[in-house]
């Protein structure tokens, strides 16, 4: 990699075994929370590598999501009909970003900026989706994150 390339937000978080490795050890803490882990009490046990394929999509990475799993529609179809609160919104940020703190995810404030708005966004966007009549568009672009700017869906999938 030249010195003057920026680095992309996944390749700065360490790659896909830094994602693996944050989204195995949080839904393992989210498990223990009594006001989200009903929420994730009978996910599917690759259910942590799919988000962590998501995220690596998102922030720069490989688009395998996109081509195994069906990219942003997928995801934000997975979200119907969960009338998810922002009580409960705020508690699955809290403890991701507190598990990204247990694994040694980059700490510099350029970064957690970057990442702190993905998942601000992508979770209003989660909640927003999971209530009655939310309609999922098939044709939603992955949205694509990096420092500081966007691309992708604005609003809904």
């Amino acid at each position: 990699m030249s010195s003057d390339r920026v680095p992309s937000l996944f390749e700065w978080i360490g790659g896909q075994p830094a994602l693996d490795r944050l989204l195995e050890r949080f839904y393992g803490n989210v498990a223990k929370d009594p006001l989200i882990g009903p929420l994730f009490a009978h996910m599917d046990a690759r259910h942590p590598r799919f988000v962590a394929q998501f995220l690596a999509e998102v922030l720069g990475g490989p688009d395998v999501y996109s081509q195994q799993r069906g990219g942003h529609p997928h995801m934000v179809g997975a979200h119907r009909q969960r009338q998810l609160t922002e009580a409960q919104r705020r508690r699955w940020l809290d403890t991701l970003l507190s598990t990204a703190d247990e694994v040694g995810l980059p700490d510099d404030p350029e970064f957690r900026s970057a990442f702190v708005a993905y998942l601000e966004w992508g979770s209003r966007l989660a909640v927003i989706n999971s209530q009655p009549g939310a309609a999922v568009d098939p044709h939603a672009p992955m949205p694509h994150w990096g420092w500081g700017e966007t691309r992708g869906p604005y609003r809904g999938g």
